[in-house]
């Protein structure tokens, strides 16, 4: 399951990487996914609607079983 999350963060860094930012994964959880945005992304007010409505849409699109991604 990590290497799937990896592969599908690596298409996420890029999106973000164009702003500035950046994301590393931290862990997984049950389901949860912890990752740590970094860079621009991490001091940005619309950090939390890029984790729900990108970071996490992309991960649930390609991998249903995962419940949550969070922040850490």
């Amino acid at each position: 399951m990590k290497e799937k999350i990896e592969k599908a963060l690596t298409k996420i860094r890029a999106a973000l990487q164009q702003d500035g930012g950046d994301i590393e994964l931290v862990g997984i959880e049950s389901g949860v996914v912890k990752v740590r945005l970094k860079g621009a992304c991490a001091g940005c007010p619309m950090s939390q609607m890029t984790m729900v409505n990108f970071v996490e849409a992309e991960l649930k699109k390609s991998m249903p079983e995962i419940k949550k991604v969070q922040a850490v």
